[in-house]
């Protein structure tokens, strides 16, 4: 199926957040119900303090999305793994928006695994996220990909 990667619009928050809790549900499995609710009480908040892109199936709907700051990759959510969605976000976020950093729940092997094979290597681990709370963090990076024809900086 064909699909095009395009910027969040408002109305994509709604199944954003649908795929947020999918996905959260069946990978974090070590998350606390309280600790969820209160990810997803905030969830709006996060989609604001990043650039949000999505997946989408031409002619379909949204399958995953990902969010971007700075060099960050903040989120990155699929509704079904093993269909190439994540890397085709990820593979955005590092050659279109010069992504070079994502940290990573430890006890998430499989997001773990996934950017290792992508070629991120852990730079350094924290006990807690980013909110205090219990969860240890692996922070990862990878070599920022120098675009092709710019050697004068970006533009846009």
């Amino acid at each position: 199926m064909k699909y095009r990667i395009r910027t969040a619009h408002l109305s994509d928050c709604q199944a954003l957040s649908s795929i947020w809790e999918e996905a959260v549900l069946s990978t974090h499995d070590f998350l606390a119900k309280e600790d969820f609710d209160y990810y997803k009480s905030q969830l709006d908040k996060y989609f604001d303090n990043v650039s949000l892109f999505v997946y989408e199936y031409v002619g379909g709907g949204i399958a995953g999305f990902a969010g971007v700051s700075g060099d960050k990759l903040e989120m990155l959510f699929v509704g079904e793994r093993g269909k190439g969605i994540g890397k085709a976000l990820l593979d955005f976020a590092v050659k279109e928006r010069r992504v070079s950093k994502v940290d990573v729940n430890a006890q998430n092997m499989g997001a773990v695994g996934f950017y290792r094979k992508y070629g991120f290597v852990e730079q350094s681990t924290s006990e807690t996220d980013s909110q205090g709370k219990p969860y240890p963090i692996i922070s990862m990076g990878i070599e920022p990909v120098v675009p092709s024809g710019h050697p004068h900086g970006h533009h846009g």
